[in-house]
């Protein structure tokens, strides 16, 4: 039986604390918006995908770099994001387990917003989508559901229906209709865009953008990471079209991000609304032999950043000051003058929005569980201006010099004359605080 694609019918009136408040005129609203696997490797960085929407939004904003998620899996990228706490914290380290029990004593970031005047909206996907009703918001509108059965059957392809029944071309439309309609207080909105997460099917004509006969495999293809989790299993000879094929989802995603922000821009809020846009993790694209994220790997742990609007001085200057995704709550919190919350594991970047060439921080870390999750065996990596330095459950350790060697292809571990760095990040990994095993929540 054919199943229909489930559109945005669960609207979540929820009382929040000073709803009612009148707007003070110097309190911005806010877009995050949070792409679903989108890899860094695309045109704001210099890649081959197209993305004229993101490329507009950083030359009035500020582009990251060198940001990092704190875990490259979905539901513990978003639990830590939102909860304000890091992966080692909240011990959500997979996509079956429900955030919600795990990070009590936590305030999730929409709360902190409602609680001070905020209208919150979700469009789409915040949190991992099986858990989304564990969380409140003035409005939720769900756009994502069951695939028709002819998409379902692809890995890629041109989409077989009518454009506008695209989750996120819905997704896109809602956003405009909540962050353009007349309220006496700010909205705090998040725009979950499901592609470039597979399947990879858009309309066609995104696809005729990419030919996958002219794409190459990356350098590091022949170059088996030591962990990795599950990807997408295809012959070697499918690779450069799944490659196309990904980074037409990618255009058609930066597409709708353009329907947005141009409508904003036409109701005049744009340069009053503070737009964050990010990935919940990165992607690899056959680089290392692997088509997914869960490595502890650049493809996967880095993610797009960027952020505009109000508080943001020299636009259209981009940082390599480390960032990571932990540090948007602290930073969306002090854009908009809300009251600091305790206990965060992140900081703000206003410094860096205010001054590309200022830093907050020295390293950026992530983790990978490796095995049963209870046992609290996870591969924990750091990521400095120049090296990243991993160490695994069993001792292993990895050390990639991106000064010489960008696609990973030499672990300098090993090597004698690496080992004063490599000592050096292991130390400082481990004044991290630790992994520990997960109690019953």
């Amino acid at each position: 039986m054919r199943r229909a694609l489930a559109l945005g019918a669960c609207l979540l009136a929820v009382g929040c604390g000073n709803a009612s408040a009148p707007r003070p005129d110097s309190r911005p609203s806010v877009l995050l918006v949070l792409f679903d696997d989108l890899s860094a490797d695309i045109g704001l960085y210099g890649g081959v995908a197209r993305t004229p929407s993101l490329d507009r939004l950083a030359s009035r904003g500020r582009r990251f770099d060198r940001a990092y998620c704190q875990y490259p899996i979905c539901n513990p990228s978003r639990t830590s994001l939102f909860s304000g706490w890091r992966p080692e914290r909240t011990g959500v380290w997979g996509n079956l387990r429900n955030p919600a029990p795990w990070i009590r004593g936590a305030v999730p970031l929409q709360d902190h917003f409602a609680r001070n005047g905020y209208y919150t909206a979700r469009v789409g996907k915040a949190y991992h989508s099986r858990f989304e009703s564990e969380f409140r918001w003035s409005e939720a509108v769900d756009t994502y559901g069951e695939a028709l059965d002819e998409a379902e059957a692809l890995a890629w392809g041109p989409w077989p229906a009518d454009e506008d029944l695209l989750p996120d071309v819905v997704a896109a439309r809602n956003a405009v209709r909540i962050l353009t309609a007349p309220r006496p207080q700010p909205v705090f909105l998040v725009l979950g865009i499901l592609k470039p997460h597979a399947p990879w099917v858009v309309p066609e004509r995104y696809l005729r953008l990419y030919d996958p006969a002219g794409t190459s495999l990356p350098a590091s293809v022949d170059v088996a990471p030591l962990h990795a989790g599950a990807g997408t299993d295809m012959p070697r000879e499918k690779w450069p079209e799944a490659i196309a094929a990904y980074r037409a989802s990618a255009t058609f995603a930066d597409a709708q991000v353009g329907v947005v922000l141009d409508a904003l821009a036409q109701a005049g809020t744009l340069e009053r609304t503070v737009v964050a846009v990010a990935s919940d993790n990165g992607f690899h694209l056959a680089d290392h032999g692997h088509f997914g994220k869960a490595t502890l790997l650049e493809s996967a742990t880095r993610v797009p950043l960027v952020i505009a609007g109000p508080g943001v001085a020299r636009t259209g200057v981009s940082t390599t000051a480390l960032a990571e995704l932990v540090d948007l709550y602290p930073t969306l919190v002090e854009l908009c003058g809300l009251p600091a919350v305790a206990g965060l594991d992140g900081v703000s970047l206003v410094p860096v929005l205010q001054d590309p060439e200022r830093s907050v921080k020295d390293v950026a870390s992530s983790m990978l569980k490796v095995g049963a999750a209870r046992l609290g065996n996870a591969g924990r990596s750091l990521r400095t201006a120049r090296y990243r330095y991993t160490l695994w459950p069993d001792g292993v350790e990895e050390l990639f010099d991106y000064s010489t060697d960008p696609h990973e292809l030499a672990n300098l571990a090993p090597v004698a004359t690496y080992a004063a760095t490599r000592l050096a990040l292991r130390a400082r990994l481990q004044e991290l605080p630790a992994v520990q095993p997960a109690p019953a929540r």
